[in-house]
């Protein structure tokens, strides 16, 4: 599993993601680090085939619209602290793993995994 973590997540969720056999790219890593605009995201995302991981809406949007990113994670947490953040996925983990076999979109808050059809 490849991933490409957004600007509005931290960097420690993709040095987490890292540690736990996920190729695992944050935007700070970028050339334009977290002023990489949403198109140069995606394109680098379905490039390099990773599963974009954000808060940011508009890339359901895009997906919506134009079927890009090919693969996308859409945190809905709200405001939500770190440590909490890197738990929620670390209890999810594989459950996010086996979803995307099969699935492009997927959105995560604490309550519950919902699959995007």
């Amino acid at each position: 599993m490849r991933v490409l973590v957004d600007a509005h997540l931290p960097k420690r969720l993709s040095e987490f993601l890292s540690t736990h056999e996920i190729e695992s790219k944050h935007t700070l890593e970028l050339p334009k680090k977290n002023a990489t605009p949403d198109s140069e995201i995606i394109q680098t995302a379905d490039q390099e085939e990773r599963i974009v991981i954000s808060k940011d809406r508009d890339f359901l949007d895009n997906y919506i619209l134009d079927g890009s990113p090919e693969k996308l994670l859409i945190v809905s947490t709200g405001n939500i602290n770190n440590q909490n953040l890197i738990r929620l996925f670390k209890n999810n983990l594989e459950t996010l793993k086996s979803l995307f076999e099969e699935n492009s979109v997927i959105e995560i808050n604490e309550e519950e995994i919902r699959v995007h059809y």
